[in-house]
Formats: structure tokens, C-alpha cells, sequence
């Protein structure tokens, strides 16, 4: 069970840091003050109600601990809303922040009503108006706070959406291992019976990877997404789930492997950038892998078209005749042979430049200048 933490507001002066806690109802907190660590639970009613309620703060430099006579450096205050702590820093300076680490809890904030700021030249007994004294600190620290949120969800979201689909395509290619391993090479007409509707449904998925960029949520073009998410999508829609017999082709076999191959790899190396920490081989991987698959992937996919094109031509699907109401007609397997002379392997050239700038930004040797003595 997860034991939520109270909202805390903090202030500092130049000897002493306070935080006032939002408890109600505290009758007798548990509370442990280290030179440079302060542990508080207790019982009472908070953001989440009746319950206890616990935080454990790591501080920026050292307090006044232990005196003489046990904790005179700190100062506990209960009243019915609310904790006060009052803590003696060990030497009088300026904190640039209360936590040691950088991050900032959610659940820490600012008291606005104490903030004093390193420059205040007020005395302790005035009553300073920080609106009047700092008028442009309130929204400043306020659109930090809202930054540093939207930064979390953000985050959270995006490793959420990589995680899902680096399971769904692991999903995929575990069914068709594991159905070639017991059936062999029966298995590979009925491949799209079995994993067809999970990967229309990953597939849907990845244009939230062309929108991301248009949100700011990653950097990068919307072009290239674009085209690849909609070329697949076309081949997987209207090729091969739009056409039965071609479902249990084994051209749709290969295809797949190719394509969960990809991004088995992709994802993974995504939710690595996210928490930015580089693994090599995954980076590598990333981008080297693309030099035989991609093409292979194409070439797949060109055989599905150019199948097809009899086929349509056979069932007139996607196929608009002359007269109707709109005065327009549209041949699909013209279409599909314009598709595939002037989009397809001009596509392919089209990534393959964009993956090789790619693979010599991220694969480039680094050269490091010694400077001499």
C-alpha cells in the first residue's frame, strides 16, 4: 500500500528554513530531524482524506539536529489546519533549493505568505506584500510548477505509449514464433487470422507518432512519420484486409516479422532517450538494422500491391465507374501500378536518405581535442 504524502509549503530566511504542513486534525506526528534529513508521519485529514500521511525530505545542506537537550534546533507547531516546522540551518546562508536532489516532489510547494528572497532587505517584525515587492516572481514560479508537471506527463505518457506498443508488437511476433515453431511452415497462411487484428490496432496506434511532434511532445519532422505510418497503413487496410485471398499469402508472414523485427528494436531505444541514458548496442541496433529491413520490408510490400492488382481488377473494389453523381471516376488498379511506380521505391530512397543522415549523426565517432600542456 502506497502511503500518500501531505502537500508541504516551505519558506527560508537566511538562518532557518519553515515548512508548514496542510494536515488537519494532527494530534501527535511522528517526527524525525537528522543533520540533513526530515521524516514526518501521521494521522490526519488531507488531500486524500481521513488517512496517514507521510514524507521523507532530503535537505540542501545541514540543520541544527541536536542540542544539549535532544532536537532544540527544530520547532514543532500544531494547530487544528495545520504543522509548522521551524528548522535552524547549521550555517547562515541562502539555499538555492530546499531538497538536495534537483527533482522537486509534486507535493512540495512554496509559501508565498513567508518567501523571502536572498535580497530582501526587510526586517523579521514587517509584513512584506511579495506580490508588490517581486511582481513578476508569482508567475515565474508558477509556470515552473506548471512546467515542471506538464514536463512529468509528458514523460509519463510517452513511456506509457512506447511500453504499450513495444508489448502489442512482442505480442505479435511471440504468436507467430510460437505457432511456426509447433506447426512449421502450416502455420504461415493463417498468420493474419491469428495476429491481423493486433496489428491493425498497433498500427492505428502509431499515428499518434506523427501527432506527437505537432503537441511539442518530441522533436523532429511530421513528414516522414506521415509517410511511413501511411504507407503501412495502406498496405495493411487496404491491401491485405481489404483482399481475403491475399490474407493467407505467405508474403503477409514475412511482412510481419519484418515490420514487429523493427520495431522490437525502435521503442525500447525510444524509452531509453526518454530517460536519456544511452545503451549502445540499442542505438546500433536502432540504426543499422534498417539497412537490410527496410528494403526487405518494401519489397514485401510490392508484392502485395502488384498481387492485387489482378485482384481488383477481378472485383472492381475501390474501383469508381463513370456515370454517378459526382462526374468522377477513379481506377484502382491503375492507381496501384501508379503506387508502385512512382510512390514505392521512390519512398524507400526517400527514408533510406533520411535514416543514413540519421545513422551518421547518432553513430558518428566521437573525437576528443586534448589540449596540450
Amino acid at each position: 500500500m502506497v502511503i500518500p504524502s501531505p502537500f508541504v509549503y516551505w519558506a527560508q530566511t537566511e538562518g532557518a528554513v519553515t515548512l508548514k504542513i496542510d494536515l488537519k486534525n494532527v494530534i501527535q506526528p511522528d517526527l524525525k530531524v537528522l543533520e540533513n534529513n526530515v521524516k514526518f508521519a501521521a494521522q490526519g485529514t488531507g488531500a486524500r482524506g481521513e488517512s496517514q500521511y507521510e514524507f521523507n525530505l532530503d535537505l540542501f545542506s545541514n540543520i541544527k539536529a541536536e542540542g544539549p537537550g535532544g532536537d532544540q534546533g527544530t520547532t514543532v507547531r500544531i494547530f487544528d489546519n495545520r504543522v509548522e516546522l521551524s528548522l535552524q540551518k547549521e550555517t547562515a546562508a541562502w539555499w538555492p533549493r530546499l531538497t538536495a536532489q534537483p527533482q522537486k516532489p509534486a507535493w512540495l510547494k512554496i509559501n508565498f505568505d513567508l518567501w523571502k528572497s536572498e535580497d530582501a532587505q526587510d526586517s523579521d517584525d514587517e509584513r512584506r506584500d511579495v506580490m508588490r515587492d517581486y511582481p513578476g516572481m508569482y508567475d515565474r514560479v508558477y509556470k515552473e510548477e506548471m512546467g515542471y508537471r506538464k514536463e512529468d506527463l509528458k514523460k509519463v505518457y510517452l513511456i506509457l505509449y512506447n511500453l504499450f506498443q513495444f508489448v502489442g508488437f512482442t505480442y505479435v511476433f511471440a504468436v507467430m514464433a510460437v505457432r511456426y515453431a509447433k506447426l512449421e511452415y502450416d502455420s504461415v497462411t493463417d498468420t493474419y487470422e491469428h495476429v491481423g487484428p493486433a496489428m491493425k490496432f498497433l498500427q492505428l496506434m502509431m499515428y499518434l507518432e506523427v501527432m506527437h511532434p505537432l503537441f511539442g511532445y518530441t522533436r523532429g519532422g511530421v513528414l516522414v512519420p506521415f509517410l511511413q505510418v501511411s504507407g503501412r497503413a495502406f498496405v495493411l487496410f487496404a491491401m491485405i484486409d481489404a483482399e481475403p485471398r491475399m490474407q493467407t499469402k505467405p508474403v503477409v508472414f514475412y511482412l510481419f516479422i519484418i515490420w514487429c523485427s523493427i520495431e522490437l528494436v525502435r521503442y525500447p531505444f525510444y524509452i531509453s532517450q526518454i530517460y536519456k541514458k544511452e545503451i549502445y548496442i540499442l542505438t546500433w541496433l536502432r540504426y543499422t538494422m534498417w539497412i537490410p529491413l527496410y528494403p526487405l520490408g518494401v519489397i514485401c510490400e510490392a508484392v502485395v500491391i502488384l498481387r492485387n492488382i489482378s485482384y481488383f481488377e477481378e472485383t472492381l473494389k475501390f474501383t469508381i465507374s463513370l456515370p454517378n453523381e459526382w462526374n468522377f471516376a477513379f481506377h484502382m488498379p491503375t492507381f496501384l501500378r501508379v503506387y508502385l511506380l512512382f510512390l514505392t521505391f521512390p519512398g524507400l530512397y526517400f527514408v533510406m536518405k533520411h535514416m543514413h543522415k540519421l545513422r551518421m549523426v547518432k553513430l558518428k565517432p566521437k573525437i576528443v581535442i586534448k589540449k596540450s600542456k
